[in-house]
């Protein structure tokens, strides 16, 4: 009996092996697209940890978006997706053939031809803080989007996948203004440590000698930043000029001279795309006085077992004084009292009135990852309670222009009610490290 039963097994072992053999052995020709598609792309590169791999990631809260095997095709065909540029421009994640109205497709690459569609950005290159997909692996992609993203067959060119030539061209730094028309300030080239969050700052002279008045900003990224700031100060305490401080020693403990000198920043221009181009409304723009300085503010992710290269410019165009009919002033309202408990959503808000009439032209919003949804209201008046802004993407927000400035009259002002999703099991509270939560509106406005 043992021994029929020992065959016995040797036998299906025998089969079983055989059976796992030949399907591996299925040549990729023989394969559907789009399997080919989850098991050599999305499932390396797209649903890991952290990324789009189950609800419980921190980023789910800004794309909402899982893209693990037997989820991802349904998850992509046709949805609508959560960026609202994208949105405004009629993309779907995927659109079956037409990859220029396909935000996954978009979203693969550096090339700045592609990525400024009409202006706009749609967030960051994926895969953020990892290797950009091969030309073989985007083509591929391309290729299963034109052939009408079928979930089954295959209408792509497999040799593609074989293909690993690098997408990441040469940096294309942004041609400097012409003198005269405005100024150019640079970060890098500097290096992102393997597995590592590299945030700094750098105290750098804008260069202009007599007052200027900027109505544009341009910024470029390398990959893989998460955002850019200038800042200006609140006082006369300046760090030291043209030395780099990082907010994080290469051990992951913080350097407490920078930290503390967060704490006296005050938002000027920045953003979190990799590349932005905004203009002021006509007849405004922002004064800087001469000899004007700011605190470079660079935050690069690297998710990968070798260094990266962090890389930023940015453009301030300026206009004579006498095209300026509205001086703008820098809004800059957070929520210090912050208090969220773990393990659930929580509504907080916070009240900020202002003691002049003012009108505003711009409003956008910053939180840290725990940011579900962020409004802005009116405070006060017969419109008391309007709701004049939503964002639900904290690592993008969105930036809303108002034709038409929003006019709040003296004793009148905005609330800010921010939905924060602690899915953490600790409390956490306002604080300026990315485990710690914001809540500020941002934006610019000018007095009556």
């Amino acid at each position: 009996m043992k021994t029929y039963l020992s065959i016995a097994c040797i036998i299906v072992t025998i089969l079983n092996f055989q059976s796992c053999t030949q399907t591996d052995e299925v040549p990729l020709e023989q394969q559907a697209t789009f399997d080919l598609i989850q098991d050599k792309i999305l499932t390396t590169n797209c649903a890991v940890s952290g990324c789009h791999a189950s609800e419980q990631d921190p980023s789910f809260i800004e794309h909402g978006l899982i893209l693990t095997k037997g989820n991802a095709y349904a998850n992509l065909l046709n949805k609508t997706p959560k960026n609202i540029s994208a949105r405004e421009d009629g993309l779907k994640l995927v659109t079956p053939g037409s990859a220029t109205k396909s935000l996954l497709y978009q979203k693969l690459l550096y090339d700045y031809g592609h990525a400024n569609h009409s202006g706009k950005t749609y967030g960051s290159v994926m895969p953020l803080g990892s290797d950009l997909l091969s030309n073989g692996h985007i083509n591929y992609v391309l290729q299963w989007i034109q052939g009408g993203a079928p979930e089954t067959g295959n209408v792509a060119e497999v040799s593609l996948l074989s293909d690993k030539t690098p997408s990441q061209a040469t940096f294309s730094p942004l041609p400097k203004p012409v003198v005269g028309a405005g100024f150019q300030m640079t970060l890098g080239p500097f290096e992102v440590y393997p597995f590592f969050e590299r945030e700094f700052f750098l105290h750098k002279e804008l260069g202009n000698a007599a007052p200027v008045y900027v109505n544009r900003y341009q910024i470029r990224m390398r990959p893989g930043s998460h955002h850019f700031i200038l800042y200006g100060f609140r006082n006369d305490t300046r760090p030291p000029m043209n030395t780099i401080r990082d907010l994080r020693n290469q051990n992951g403990s913080l350097n407490f001279a920078t930290f503390a000198s967060m704490q006296n920043h005050i938002f000027n221009f920045g953003g979190s795309e990799s590349i932005e181009d905004y203009t002021f409304p006509d007849g405004t723009a922002v004064e800087l006085p001469a000899n004007a300085t700011f605190d470079m503010n660079s935050h690069y992710f690297n998710k990968g077992d070798k260094s990266t290269t962090g890389e930023v410019n940015i453009n301030l165009y300026t206009v004579p004084r006498e095209k300026v009919t509205k001086v703008l002033k820098v809004l800059d309202l957070g929520n210090t009292n912050l208090n969220i408990p773990p393990k659930q959503r929580t509504v907080q808000t916070r009240n900020f009135t202002f003691d002049k009439d003012v009108k505003i032209v711009m409003l956008f919003s910053h939180t840290h990852k725990l940011g579900e949804k962020f409004e802005i209201l009116i405070k006060g008046g017969s419109r008391d309670g309007q709701v004049v802004y939503t964002s639900a993407n904290w690592e993008h927000p969105e930036k809303i222009n108002y034709g038409q400035p929003l006019t709040i009259k003296a004793g009148e002002g905005l609330t800010s009610r921010i939905t924060y999703n602690n899915f953490t099991d600790k409390t956490v509270r306002f604080g300026l490290t990315s485990d710690d939560e914001m809540g500020i509106i941002f934006g610019y406005y000018y007095e009556e």
